[in-house]
């Protein structure tokens, strides 16, 4: 093998979305030099910009990405959102939370996947950051001192740490140590509607699951992103569906506060479930959804990736050695934890029929008289468990 096959780096990453990228920028940025980091992925840039999922973004997400300069980039076509409104369909009682108790300009934001993906791209480039793509990982061996990944192209790429970014759905890494099947399938579209309010999201649980729809003003006119969790035949008779049908069932599970919906886009859909399985061993770690694929209620599952890049890229740019790694688990474990029994909690316990969900109403309606638990609650989606 001739030297230029072989590239010598002190972090290798697989998988260049928005967790793998912004570790990358985030590790450059503490005094790893770029051209001593690595990003591996299989799709070429022009596919993941091309992306057009939207997905939610944390405050505390926010603050990341200016630190690396890859917020003015996204800010410009980000939604903030400035409510949120919680509530349980059939039942009394609703939380709403409000960014004006938070001394926040938002809660969160909802931006297009390929918008981040192209400012942190760019983010990336800034800092030299090295970038193999579109090639795949075909095998990762781990020595005491480096760990070795052959790429499907030929090239060998030596690193002291290799970290595990790839994103997932639910049913593509069931080796994992912890999974849990809820029998739901998201339902993802965009949607508009008669009566919309400006920068106000809404999380409305159903017997099914959730319902969340997100503000989010496009070019095509649409105004939100709709994430619709219901079971999988369910999910296969909503597809079939045609447009007019469709809209009429998703106001009659939604309701009224929207007025009505009035138009749809294309839509996709994807099985839900639980795999969480943080593996570290001396030399490699996972983050982000390699780590912990989770249920979409509440959109913690980015922004989750987001702090898992942020405390690594921390603890490499200090010391490249397995204790890096012993101490990055040990201080994820909270906040890891909490995102995923309140995330598991939601999807299994809030879906379904029974005096439990009157109770829920109940327990909304309480959350929003108490501020103090209503703080709680808001900042643990905007920052985790600190």
């Amino acid at each position: 093998m001739t030297d230029d096959m072989k590239l010598d780096v002190d972090v290798a990453i697989c998988g260049a979305g928005p967790v793998g990228m912004a570790l990358a920028a985030l590790m450059a940025r503490r005094g790893i030099p770029g051209e001593r980091i690595a990003l591996v992925d299989a799709k070429s840039l022009g596919q993941a910009i091309s992306d057009p999922r939207s997905i939610a973004l944390a405050w505390g997400s926010r603050m990341l990405l200016e630190d690396v300069g890859a917020w003015p980039g996204i800010s410009t076509s980000a939604t903030p959102i400035h409510e949120i409104h919680v509530s349980r369909r059939g039942h009394l009682g609703r939380s709403l939370m409000d960014r004006s108790e938070h001394g926040v300009d938002a809660l969160g934001y909802v931006a297009r996947y390929g918008d981040v993906v192209d400012a942190l791209a760019r983010a990336c480039e800034r800092e030299r950051v090295q970038v193999l793509r579109p090639v795949r990982v075909t095998s990762i061996i781990e020595n005491t001192d480096t760990v070795v990944l052959h790429l499907d192209d030929g090239r060998t790429l030596n690193a002291k740490m290799a970290v595990q970014a790839e994103g997932g759905v639910f049913g593509e890494q069931q080796d994992k140590t912890q999974t849990r099947d809820y029998g739901q399938t998201a339902v993802i579209a965009r949607v508009s509607t008669s009566a919309p309010i400006a920068h106000r999201a809404f999380e409305r649980f159903t017997d099914e699951g959730p319902l969340a729809l997100l503000p989010q003003d496009r070019p095509d006119g649409h105004q939100y992103a709709l994430v619709w969790c219901v079971r999988p035949e369910r999910a296969q008779q909503l597809l079939d569906l045609g447009a007019g049908d469709f809209l009429a069932q998703l106001g009659e599970a939604f309701g009224e506060r929207l007025g009505s919906f009035t138009r749809v886009s294309e839509r996709v859909a994807f099985p839900l479930g639980l795999n969480a399985d943080p593996r570290v061993t001396g030399r490699t770690v996972a983050i982000g959804n390699a780590a912990q694929t989770l249920h979409p209620v509440a959109g913690q599952g980015l922004n989750l990736g987001l702090r898992d890049a942020a405390v690594l890229a921390r603890l490499l740019a200090r010391d490249l050695s397995p204790a890096a790694l012993d101490r990055f688990t040990q201080e994820r474990a909270r906040d890891r934890g909490m995102v995923i029994r309140a995330t598991d909690t939601m999807a299994r316990v809030f879906a379904g029929t029974g005096p439990l969900q009157s109770l829920f109403g109940l327990t909304l309606a309480a959350l929003d008289t108490v501020k103090p638990a209503r703080t709680l609650l808001a900042e643990l989606m905007m920052f985790g468990r600190r």
